[in-house]
């Protein structure tokens, strides 16, 4: 049986050539693909392709499997979809806050986190994690994308958004004491949003690095980034990803799915919200000027 990978590996190849006017083979791990554009710059929405550039450039951000300072032309990207999925709203507030107010009935409107309503590749203001690096977009803990909601008591929420597309994880246990160090002392503190247990069992993928973001907000609101006191935490995975939303690759931890088992490690499970990229995006469509972006995605990703 075909999986979800192959499958919208196939489905983006039957479209690339009248969707991107490309031919494909760019080279990817070494090898000219079929599912590489030969023009990576395609690989954004033209509506954000120039400015997105621009910005991974002044925040000195590294594009996912980086060659030489430009974007990937990999089609199942799942860095490119998030840009392609949210960038349009930096400059956007009436999007930025629909998609805010559809995930939280508490947020009233979107704030300006920068110099945007959404930043990427957000590590934190300070090395909170103790971590050996503090890069955005490479070598230390990072979250997709960052929004900041204006809440009906006044105070902020910061809305941290990790963007899933054909990822899927063995259960390998990434744990060594050099992480250990790190995170072990966090997950220890009486504070931490993470229930303890045995902290053996967060070290697979995908809740190792689920794991460090929820610290890493944690940290982010304790230090009133933005503004903000509180945090979610934003999974989006495609509907049809099943086997990532379904499988729970450590052997420690226990639920009907992937998410389930998250949920139950947290003490807030709340603050921890799965969603496919269409309900995310959709309640734009309320919105002025959205229609080629919606269209675009909808052919893209959602076909």
């Amino acid at each position: 049986m075909i999986n979800y990978r192959e499958r919208e590996r196939n489905r983006i190849i039957d479209k690339r050539d009248s969707n991107f006017r490309d031919p494909g083979g760019g080279k990817y791990r070494k090898l000219n693909r079929d599912f590489v554009l030969s023009d990576p710059t395609l690989n954004l929405w033209e509506g954000i392709r120039q400015d997105a550039a621009q910005y991974f450039r002044k925040n000195k951000i590294s594009w996912w499997n980086d060659q030489g300072g430009k974007v990937t032309g990999h089609l199942l990207s799942s860095q490119v979809a998030c840009l392609n999925h949210l960038y349009f709203t930096r400059q956007n507030k009436n999007a930025a806050t629909v998609i805010l107010k559809n995930i939280s009935d508490k947020i009233v409107n979107a704030e300006l986190v920068e110099d945007g309503y959404v930043e990427f590749e957000i590590v934190g203001n300070k090395n909170y994690l103790g971590e050996k690096s503090h890069t955005r977009g490479a070598n230390s803990t990072s979250i997709d994308a960052v929004m900041v909601g204006k809440k009906r008591d006044g105070r902020n929420i910061l809305v941290m958004i990790e963007w899933k597309y054909t990822e899927s994880y063995f259960s390998e246990d990434k744990y060594i004491p050099a992480r250990a160090n790190i995170y072990d002392p966090l997950l220890s503190d009486s504070d931490c949003p993470i229930k303890v247990g045995n902290t053996n069992d967060l070290y697979y993928e995908p809740f190792y690095q689920l794991m460090r973001q929820t610290l890493l907000g944690w940290k982010m609101t304790q230090s009133g980034e933005y503004g903000c006191d509180e945090f979610l935490h934003l999974h989006i995975i495609p509907r049809d990803n099943k086997k990532l939303r379904e499988t729970i690759t450590s052997p420690g931890l226990e639920g009907i799915s992937m998410s389930s088992a998250w949920k139950k490690v947290l003490k807030e499970p709340n603050r921890y919200i799965v969603l496919a990229p269409e309900e995310f995006i959709k309640p734009i469509s309320t919105c002025r000027d959205t229609a080629s972006i919606l269209n675009y995605l909808s052919t893209r990703y959602w076909g």
